[in-house]
């Protein structure tokens, strides 16, 4: 079950609504509007771990292994 953000256009609220199935209505929670727009939706990533010159020690940021760069370091430092 995605969780879609929306755009009301009547009050300008921006809210995010769990869709249970293709269809469903949406109404703004805020005004109880049916005169809602999808909206395109992001993600972020974080990461705690290293960056690439860090965790394989060279100052270029890689080693030149397959997953150098991707901050998983094959290489014992």
């Amino acid at each position: 079950m995605p969780i879609y953000e929306y755009l009301c256009t009547d009050c300008d609220r921006r809210f995010e609504k769990l869709v249970r199935r293709w269809g469903e209505a949406v109404t703004c929670p805020s005004c109880l509007g049916d005169a809602v727009d999808k909206q395109v939706s992001t993600f972020a990533v974080t990461s705690t771990g290293a960056a690439p010159s860090e965790a394989c020690g060279r100052a270029d940021g890689g080693c030149g292994a397959p997953a150098c760069g991707g901050g998983i370091c094959q290489y014992p430092n």
